[in-house]
């Protein structure tokens, strides 16, 4: 299976680590992956679905958002807003160096950041979701609440994953005002949701909202018993992989 590192470059002037998981033979599809909150592309997860989808025919790129993993700039100046920039950048970049995206995926809050993208990318047909919340002002009081100086003097540091960010008040103010929810009642491309009961991250419920607002075709799946990055049981990354793939087969045209 090729794999080739890349750099996407974008209006900005941050410039996005990217690598391109492509199939041996010609891709049936192309697709675009956000990953994480302070994730980056080389998630466990993230690497085995790629890969995996790749053995399956889908070429996926996976990229970096600013500030994080391999990409430039600063992740306190960042914020949901140029986290949906840093995706249209990356879905031309695919469409001009790879093939027009027809496919995107999103774990978490890059799932929003899909939601929220998948209308002003023409070439996409279909987006899949991965424990995704249905807004972004969750996550911004979550932020608050572990600590109280991000908003008190503007600027705080929060331990995720075992790695200290540091979060600024812009990037909580930016998921606050954010309507998420507008955007995927606007949207009318088919839907894959794969969220878990057990996710003690993203609640369920979230799935439950994404299911009712969305306009187009919608799929949920329950993926029984799996965490939130799916650590916790070795199978979920393959049977997700498969999941997408042959649910693409029947939403992707060429």
């Amino acid at each position: 299976m090729p794999t080739r590192r890349a750099t996407i470059d974008t209006s900005t002037g941050s410039k996005l680590a990217a690598i391109v998981d492509s199939p041996t033979d010609t891709p049936i599809t192309t697709a675009v992956f956000a990953h994480c909150f302070t994730c980056t592309k080389d998630l466990k997860a993230i690497v085995k679905i790629s890969r995996r989808l790749a053995e399956n025919g889908v070429a996926v790129v996976r990229f970096d958002f600013r500030g994080l993993g391999g990409s430039t700039g600063e992740f306190a100046d960042s914020n949901f807003q140029t986290n949906l920039e840093d995706l249209q950048s990356a879905c031309q970049w695919t469409g001009e160096n790879v093939d027009a995206p027809e496919l995107m995926i999103g774990h978490s809050l890059g799932g929003a950041a899909v939601m929220a993208s998948a209308m002003h990318v023409p070439s996409v047909q279909a987006i899949a979701t991965l424990a995704a919340p249905s807004c972004t002002a969750h996550l911004a009081s979550f932020l608050s609440v572990s600590n109280p100086e991000i908003d008190s003097i503007g600027r705080g540091d929060v331990v995720i994953g075992g790695i200290t960010h540091t979060i600024s008040r812009q990037m909580l103010e930016s998921m606050r005002q954010f309507d998420l929810k507008k955007e995927i009642e606007s949207t009318d491309k088919p839907h894959l949701i794969l969220h878990s009961p057990s996710d003690a991250t993203v609640k369920f419920e979230h799935a439950l909202r994404l299911l009712e607002w969305g306009q187009g075709n919608k799929s949920l799946v329950t993926l029984n018993g799996s965490d939130h990055l799916l650590r916790n049981r070795r199978q979920d990354v393959t049977d997700v992989a498969d999941l997408i793939s042959v649910w693409t087969r029947h939403w992707i045209t060429r």
